[in-house]
């Protein structure tokens, strides 16, 4: 508040000018005067002896313009004193201990400020509901502003913390203006000055200037205006794409809801919502206008993952053709198309301002970033004009040297196994490789994918050494369709049999097998085998377990274990190693992306071990976690 001239006659003029009763008060309450005459210099001057502070300054200014006021909380404080009735409030309910005895070793600031508040705290209301306007002078700023605490005695929360007094009023004033907005009668120049902010707020965010319009909805709805909360909640929304936020009843306008219901059913569809189930979602969607067999039907798609962010026009266009490249994990290539088209987006109504709906699709929700949700915002769209943003760099990184990157999400002990294939459509991949009568899943999250693997002991006619995998599919930048198991539990045994052969009767094919060291069952030594096939027969392969190399045919030079897998070097410096060498003399890659945060189809493939021969055994072991 340097520096700042704050005008007291003006504003509770305006205050009072505007005053009207709320909409469930009697409407006969038209004049109350929420002021007294102001307190002269001597009076100040007295309370300030008496009290043995000098009052902080926009307190005092308050004083000398009107010397007290009626506030008007819908519950809280309802009357503040003048010079003449405030006094220090002592702590009469003894909050201080209770405040105190949590500080803790290393307590924070304020919260020692707090703590120490009720002591010394000057009391201002003299009408209230069990609540308390608190100045504490032990709360000071450079201008000498006291910060103020609203307490609510009813309620157990921490005190409500304005930065001074002037704070205080002027967040009481928009209070006072949020809680009439409901009066149709309730127009005047602040109602009709916040309305055009809001207007503006919209132009700017479809022009691509949402930094502009930020602050002017932000204000808007601090005084309660129409409009300005679903508008501010898109562009927070976007900011934070994986947040959830409501929309009121804008999912009720045809207009809306295709691309509002979908985003408003996120939060159930994850299994998120706490507050009585999907009845109690679908009762709510209902009460706001939404017909509940819609609701319905949209939570159903959401929940399984067959929900498709469908729009109209060349948009829509875009939409599908990015859909159809990130749901085999190209989402780099997705979002340029998307980026690309942005300008062509068009508003089914005035109060949507962004391609909310993007972020409910199954496969595009996901590509949706932080930062990528900010370039949506600067892009102008929707027929306005503006400059364009910088574009956001690629998220994914060239090769397979990010599987050895703890930012890839696997866990230390995890693994990975991968079936590439040349020159293939990935949808053929269930044929070759999968389960009988395997197919392609809806879009799943590829990081759970392995929890849902088949357990020998879970499925009829599965037999006990059998090792199915739930494999992610897509397609590389380099036309290798691919399956990977992300995060493989199980050991590379010597009943393991590549599946390289099978996946090659249509193409060259390559299996790569990560299997770190364990310690529990057993000890494990880490393990790493790759074996190449084409046309349905294996050209070479090694595996390296430790120090032991088993090789298998012509092993080019660039991949020769032995070059590649050298003693002095650790475990994660071979992994790497190899790593980059099959992406230079292979070509192969995966989308890191896709795979750690996106959306792909799944499928479960045959077993990668075959049956033990007679005089071979082999060990099943099961670990069932109790909670206490």
């Amino acid at each position: 508040m340097s520096g700042e001239s704050f005008n007291w006659h003006e504003f509770l003029g305006r205050w009072q000018e505007e005053w009207v009763p709320r909409a469930d008060e009697d409407g006969g309450q038209s004049i109350v005067p929420l002021g007294r005459p102001g307190a002269d210099g001597a009076a100040i001057a007295a309370a300030e002896e008496r009290l043995g502070e000098r009052l902080p300054p926009s307190y005092r200014e308050f004083l000398a313009v009107s010397d007290g006021w009626h506030v008007d909380q819908t519950a809280g404080v309802y009357q503040l004193g003048g010079a003449a009735d405030i006094g220090w409030f002592q702590d009469p309910y003894d909050m201080t201990p209770l405040y105190e005895e949590n500080l803790g070793d290393n307590p924070r600031k304020e919260d020692v400020l707090l703590a120490g508040m009720w002591q010394r705290a000057l009391r201002l209301e003299t009408d209230s509901d069990m609540s308390y306007a608190l100045l504490d002078p032990g709360d000071s700023d450079q201008d000498g502003e006291w910060a103020l605490y609203v307490y609510k005695g009813w309620g157990g929360e921490l005190p409500d913390r304005y930065p001074s007094f002037r704070a205080y009023m002027e967040a009481m004033y928009r209070g006072f203006h949020s809680g009439r907005v409901e009066r149709p009668d309730f127009v005047n120049a602040t109602t009709r000055a916040q309305d055009a902010h809001v207007e503006e707020a919209r132009l700017l965010a479809l022009r691509g200037r949402y930094e502009e319009a930020l602050p002017l909805l932000e204000e808007a709805l601090s005084f309660g205006r129409p409009r300005s909360a679903v508008l501010l909640n898109q562009l927070r929304h976007l900011l934070a794409p994986h947040s959830s936020r409501g929309y009121g009843n804008l999912a009720a306008d045809p207009r809306y809801l295709p691309e509002i219901l979908p985003v408003e059913a996120m939060t159930p569809a994850r299994g998120e919502w706490r507050l009585g189930g999907d009845d109690h979602w679908l009762g709510m969607m209902a009460a706001r206008g939404a017909a509940r067999k819609t609701a319905e039907i949209v939570l159903s798609t959401m929940r399984d993952g067959t929900h498709r962010y469908a729009p109209p026009g060349p948009w829509g266009r875009a939409v599908a053709e990015a859909r159809e490249s990130a749901r085999w994990g190209a989402t780099d290539a997705a979002w340029r198309v998307l980026r690309d088209a942005l300008p062509l987006w068009e508003a089914p109504g005035p109060l949507l301002i962004a391609p909310i709906g993007l972020l409910a699709d199954p496969v595009l929700g996901p590509l949706i970033t932080p930062e990528r949700g900010r370039e949506i915002l600067a892009t102008p769209r929707a027929g306005e004009t503006g400059p364009a943003p910088e574009p956001v760099p690629d998220l994914d990184p060239p090769g397979l040297a990010w599987l050895t990157e703890p930012a890839a999400n696997r866990r230390p002990l995890d693994g990975y196994r991968c079936v590439w294939v040349e020159g293939i459509d990935p949808a053929r991949l269930p044929a070759l490789i999968g389960e009988e009568g395997a197919e392609l899943s809806a879009p799943a999250d590829p990081r759970m994918a392995s929890w849902r693997a088949p357990k020998p002991h879970e499925r009829e006619g599965m037999e006990l050494w059998e090792d199915r995998a739930v494999v992610a599919v897509g397609r590389t930048a380099e036309a290798w369709a691919f399956a990977v198991d992300g995060h493989s539990h199980h050991h590379l045994n010597e009943l393991f049999v590549s599946p390289a052969p099978a996946a090659s009767s249509s193409g060259r094919a390559v299996v790569v097998w990560r299997d770190p060291r364990r310690s529990f069952p057993g000890d494990h030594p880490a393990a790493f085998h790759l074996s190449v096939a084409e046309q349905g027969e294996e050209l070479y392969a090694f595996t390296v377990r430790g120090t032991e190399i088993q090789r298998f045919g012509a092993i080019p030079e660039a991949l020769d274990p032995a070059r590649l897998f050298c003693p002095e070097n650790s475990e994660l410096d071979c992994e790497l190693r190899v790593l980059e060498a099959l992406h230079t003399e292979l070509g192969l890659s995966l989308p890191r992306f896709a795979l750690t945060q996106g959306r792909l189809r799944t499928f479960t493939t045959r077993s990668w071990t075959r049956a033990p021969r007679a005089g071979e055994g082999f060990a099943s072991i099961s670990f069932v976690r109790h909670r206490p």
